[in-house]
């Protein structure tokens, strides 16, 4: 019996040292990462507060270097609510067999090949993340569990300061090159200018899909840097081209709008944001001050047969627009295509060694008025303002791999956002995270 168990020993010792060996060998690394978050909220429609659910992220990831040249990145990742298992389980207790789960997926899985075919660009194929300059057109959305990955081929290429971008997304692939729905995005970036890095972006959407959202182009420019001992950031971007199924998901638009579900496009944001840290003072302190304005349909427009609302694309809204994500939705934005305004001031101190406090105060209005043509869901619009919102959080590092982090957030909400959304006048929401990297 002991011989037996010796030799078995031997035999898994020397399978963990081979493999061990075969990973040295190709160059292979191996990461991942177990996110857990439990959140509660009281809600506009019920006024009570929900019990605390606990969302479960579980990423492995496996990079080989193949050669000098090629690359490949796999990602897998399950997505669990606590108590249960994954949807496709018949059974949705977690105590009980979970022989049919197969909740794992792939994330990501793209090759990278370094000067491709000479042109002195690397080339990444495949699912893939794509973050650009603060995820303000594209980003991951990281906060949510699943995130958010695309299927695209990704050229960069760089030389000394200066950095071009071409990138190609497939977001639906229809029969026979029918309702698509595809991205172009050509970006370029020049570093050394007014203490930092100038970006330009060109856009290219073509949806053809049921209800999609047309032919247009995104065009647009982004300063960021740090002058005279403060950080700064200013970007503007300008949308033109068709607006059809974005018109016909948007009945209040529709109903009055001159044709119907076609329209030209005619829409722009901008954005401003203006840092001071004070490193040399008691709990380090810094403030921001922030801007965001992104417009929105009037009774004009409608007239003109004109869509004015702004459509952040694939962007990251929950670092923009408020950590409760009430305003996300495209060029809807949480308001029925009436634009967003977002003023904010942004305050970040160290109370305690080792302790990280962020408190972010939101003011919300829309950027358009709709008179007689209004079609809220209750009354109608007598002003502008939306509501405010108050984001805390309380973030300690418990060593060099985990993070835990602590949120409340208030909203407080005006006559228009309760017209709109037919909601109580206030919600809160709150949670808790561990965040373990390895």
């Amino acid at each position: 019996m002991r011989k037996n168990f010796m030799v078995a020993a031997a035999m898994v010792a020397a399978g963990l040292f081979m493999t061990a060996e075969i990973a040295k060998a190709a160059d292979v690394s191996i990461s991942g990462q177990i996110r857990q978050r439990a959140e509660t909220a009281q809600d506009f429609t019920s006024g009570t507060a929900k019990d605390f659910t606990n969302y479960s992220r579980v990423r492995m990831n496996t990079k080989v270097k193949v050669n000098d040249t090629t690359s490949a990145f796999v990602q897998m990742q399950s997505i669990r609510t606590a108590g249960s298992t994954a949807t496709t389980k018949t059974d949705s207790n977690s105590a009980t067999a979970s022989d049919d789960d197969n909740s794992v997926g792939i994330h990501q899985a793209y090759f990278t090949i370094n000067n491709f075919a000479g042109t002195g660009a690397n080339m990444k194929f495949g699912r893939q993340e794509i973050v650009l300059d603060g995820h303000r057109l594209y980003g991951h959305t990281g906060w949510t569990s699943g995130a958010q990955t695309n299927d695209a081929v990704r050229f960069d290429h760089k030389h000394g300061d200066t950095d071009i971008n071409y990138i190609y997304i497939m977001s639906k692939d229809g029969s026979a090159g029918s309702s698509d729905s595809t991205d172009h995005v050509i970006r370029a970036s020049q570093k050394g200018i007014l203490g930092g890095t100038t970006q330009a972006y060109f856009v290219q959407r073509n949806d053809s899909t049921l209800n999609g959202e047309g032919n247009f182009s995104t065009v647009g420019v982004r300063q960021s840097g740090k002058m005279y001992g403060l950080s700064y950031r200013a970007e503007a971007y300008h949308q033109f081209g068709q607006a059809e199924g974005t018109i016909a998901a948007n009945t209040q638009f529709q109903t009055d709008h001159a044709g119907g579900d076609s329209a030209d496009r005619d829409a722009y944001m901008f954005g401003v944001r203006l840092g001071k840290s004070f490193s040399n003072v008691s709990m380090k302190p810094s403030v921001t001050l922030w801007y965001d304005y992104l417009s929105g349909n009037d009774d004009g427009d409608i007239s003109s047969n004109t869509w004015a609302a702004f459509d952040t694309l694939n962007d990251t809204g929950h670092k923009f627009y408020g950590f409760m994500d009430k305003f996300l939705s495209n060029s809807h934005n949480g308001t029925y295509g009436l634009g967003l305004e977002d003023i904010a001031v942004k305050v970040k101190l160290n109370p305690i060694s080792g302790w990280t406090l962020k408190v972010d105060q939101h003011w919300f209005s829309v950027t358009s008025k709709l008179g007689e043509k209004a079609r809220l869901t209750t009354g109608t619009q007598t002003n502008d303002d939306l509501g405010t919102e108050t984001d805390v959080t309380l973030i300690k590092k418990l060593n060099a791999n985990t993070k835990l982090v602590l949120g409340y957030s208030h909203f407080e909400a005006d006559q228009l956002f309760k017209d709109i959304n037919t909601s109580k006048d206030e919600a809160d929401w709150a949670y808790i995270m561990f965040d373990v990297k390895f």
